[in-house]
């Protein structure tokens, strides 16, 4: 692990490293679509002077949910391998309401210069500002090399990662043998500086379909079973029991949303099959698998209670599957210990947290790879008022130079 205590911020050519991310954030890649994004960084880097060789890409595409047009981009830097080794990464995804940005510069009276999207779109920092980040990282650090052939540098890796926002796809399907060992590892994602998210919540989500028995709603109501009514009495049960929402038992805490419901074609008809999308978060993988058999056995317990005039009842068709599992770092851990001191170097006091959402460290953590994620400056993410505060991505752009540099 490097002691950091000696070193210090680097400064990057700031014009530069605005414009990069500029450039980046009005390129189309929504999840499954990320190869103009990967292609426009590749670019960059060799006419930058960096060795193809160093350059590859994975194949998760070929293993994730969505059939992608390309994987994890990685990139691998040799330093001195007595030093130990860091890792950066960053998605290159972004969700659909980001499509088409075109990012403009605004000054705003409190939060300073600002880049936001002009017209109706989502701006997309999230995650473009965190590849942005990275690649300026990886800049400074060849033209550091460049000046100072003669300072050893430590090696590291950096992974642009796809499918993120689709569940984290690209970080659950990497291929570790390409990124190697890591001692150090910093995801770049959205949200504050100042925040270090050194571990995350686990998440579960459910499908189900309900199933039930049409008949003509007017002339014979009694001899259908209605799934929409199954469905209700099992949510409804849920709700009254502490089920849904925050649920906190005997200590143990966790929540619970079913976020779909989908079915029903007209009001003439007693509607025979609804689907349900059906999540379930905890920091206690134990607790959590407890929260998702609940909710199974409230649907199944609810079909039975809903029957025709000829005592026929319902049925259910249950599925779920782990997005994430839960990990947390301890604050004494190398990656924690870094990140605190680079922040803090920024004239930050460093908040660390327990994310209550899914990163891709959770997966990159299942991987061997221990990192912490750091913000860069994005808010309001996924929606059309989505900013970036400039004087944040450039301190984040600082941050991650001299992570790079840093060589000892």
């Amino acid at each position: 692990m490097p002691d950091a205590s000696e070193s210090s911020l680097i400064e990057v050519d700031r014009d530069a490293a605005l414009k990069r991310f500029m450039q980046l954030t009005a390129i189309c890649g929504r999840s499954g679509e990320e190869a103009d994004v990967s292609a426009a960084i590749t670019k960059t880097l060799i006419d930058a002077g960096l060795d193809p060789s160093m350059i590859t890409h994975d194949d998760a595409q070929t293993r994730t949910r969505i059939r992608g047009n390309c994987g994890n981009l990685i990139v691998s830097l040799p330093g001195d391998e007595n030093l130990p080794r860091t890792m950066l990464s960053a998605h290159m995804d972004t969700v659909p309401i980001c499509l088409n940005a075109q990012p403009g510069l605004r000054d705003d009276p409190v939060l300073g210069q600002i880049v936001v999207a002009e017209g109706e779109t989502g701006l997309g920092g999230d995650d473009r500002a965190g590849c942005a980040i990275i690649l300026t990282a990886i800049l400074e650090r060849l033209r550091f090399a460049a000046k100072h052939p003669e300072t050893p540098l430590a090696p590291a890796v950096v992974t642009f990662l796809i499918q993120e926002e689709v569940g984290l796809e690209g970080a659950r399907h990497i291929d570790a043998t390409k990124v190697g060992k890591v001692d150090q590892a910093f995801n770049f994602d959205g949200g504050s500086m100042k925040m270090i998210r050194h571990g995350a919540i686990g998440g579960e989500r459910m499908q189900a379909v309900v199933r039930g028995f049409a008949s003509h709603a007017g002339a014979a109501p009694e001899q259908g079973v209605s799934a929409i009514v199954i469905a209700a009495k099992a949510i409804s049960a849920l709700h009254d029991a502490g089920l849904l929402g925050r649920i906190e038992i005997e200590g143990k805490r966790g929540t619970a949303n079913v976020g779909v419901i989908e079915g029903g074609e007209a009001t003439n008809v007693v509607t025979p099959e609804v689907r349900l999308r059906i999540e379930a978060r905890s920091h206690d993988a134990d607790f959590r698998s407890w929260i998702v058999r609940q909710i199974r056995a409230a649907l199944e317990r609810a079909a039975t209670e809903v029957t025709d005039v000829n005592g026929r009842c319902g049925q259910i068709e249950f599925s779920s599957n782990v997005d994430y599992e839960a990990f947390a770092l301890s604050l004494d851990h190398p990656s924690v210990r870094a990140a605190r001191h680079w922040v803090s170097q920024l004239g930050h006091e460093a908040i660390c947290e327990v994310a209550n959402g899914g990163l891709d460290a959770n997966w990159l953590y299942r991987h061997g790879i221990a990192a912490v994620t750091l913000g860069c400056g994005q808010a309001a993410i996924h929606t059309a008022d989505e900013y970036l505060v400039v004087a944040d991505y450039l301190d984040a752009c600082r941050l991650a130079a001299s992570i790079l540099v840093a060589n000892s």
